[in-house]
């Protein structure tokens, strides 16, 4: 396989009021936390890459690292014209010096000493799309919305977005100002927002931007029993990286892996076009961390899914085959689009 991306098009609207963006985005996450140690010299490389094919749209958080991988995007973005680039980021969740979790905080004032740091770590005027990380069930989500309208008048933000909320949370916020997308996760084994989140946001003009579309490496094809994940990566707590859990869902991945033989595709392009073919309205995320799986997942949009091939996979991995949750109970309970 090259390695070197795809060049990426047509693009694809967040929508019916957010910013044309490249058909996946990708997510910075990874090049700072949760999934153990990264190099920050390929992470840089990997975001000029994906820049080079044409992705448009770049998803970071302010508590991604405490505040590392905002500093890492400014860098990677120096010399590049930012009004080509859409900054999507997240905010809300609370860390400690340990790199511990201490809740969520979108309360109106918090919200404006938030995009404070962050405008001064990237390096930039506005944000594109600013987003609470998290429901906070101490403040209701039409102030939390109404205080980011307050940034979008002053120019601070260009487009407000969601994560991970329900389909009446989704309608209480659009009501207040219009959500450009929902970012929320999607993938062949998490298939939740099909039942009432997705029709809701389709009702309201709503796009998603689906991340965990490989389901953190583990619908990748590289995963193994084998793999010994260090305390730093998360996925050694997340009951689908456990126990007999894995061991089921890494059949399922091989059940794919046989399909995306036959069609001459790996797993993660298989599993990657899947999401893009749920409909022009839904924009994958991609964690890519180096340059050369990045490349892999940027040619998924060079998958043409036949009516024949999407009820194949659907079958080899049906919606509700998975084995354990997204997340353990703790994280499972800031979910609102869990209840």
């Amino acid at each position: 396989m090259s390695s070197q991306p795809a060049l990426l098009s047509p693009s694809r609207r967040l929508g019916a009021t957010g910013p044309q963006v490249s058909p996946l985005g990708l997510g910075l996450m990874g090049m700072s936390d949760l999934y153990g140690p990264a190099d920050e010299a390929e992470s840089k490389a990997t975001i000029h890459a994906a820049l080079d094919a044409g992705v448009t749209l770049l998803d970071t958080g302010d508590f991604y690292g405490m505040g590392h991988n905002e500093l890492l995007l400014r860098d990677a973005l120096r010399g590049r014209d930012r009004e080509n680039v859409v900054v999507s980021v997240k905010f809300g969740a609370l860390r400690d010096p340990a790199g511990g979790w201490s809740g969520v905080d979108t309360r109106p004032a918090a919200i404006k000493n938030f995009i404070a740091y962050t405008l001064r770590r990237l390096g930039t005027d506005y944000v594109d799309i600013y987003r609470p990380a998290r429901l906070d069930s101490s403040v209701r989500v039409e102030d939390t919305v109404g205080a980011i309208a307050d940034l979008v008048k002053q120019g601070y933000v260009r487009h407000i977005g969601l994560s991970e909320v329900g389909a009446d949370t989704l309608r209480k916020a659009h009501a207040v100002h219009p959500v450009s997308d929902l970012q929320i996760e999607y993938s062949l084994i998490s298939r939740g927002i099909e039942k009432s989140i997705l029709p809701a946001a389709r009702e309201l003009g709503i796009g998603v931007t689906a991340y965990g579309v490989l389901s953190r490496g583990l619908l990748s094809g590289h995963w193994s029993p084998e793999r010994s994940e260090s305390g730093r990566d998360f996925r050694s707590h997340l009951p689908r990286f456990t126990g007999e859990n894995l061991g089921r869902n890494l059949h399922l991945v091989e059940t794919l892996r046989a399909l995306a033989e036959e069609r001459g595709t790996t797993v993660a392009q298989l599993a990657i076009a899947w999401v893009l073919s749920r409909g022009e309205d839904i924009v994958p995320l991609v964690g890519a961390r180096r340059r050369d799986r990045l490349a892999e997942s940027l040619a998924a949009v060079e998958v043409e899914l036949s009516e024949a091939d999407l009820a194949a996979i659907q079958a080899a991995v049906p919606a509700d085959a998975a084995a354990g949750t997204r997340y353990d109970a703790g994280q499972m309970a800031f979910l609102d689009s869990e209840r």
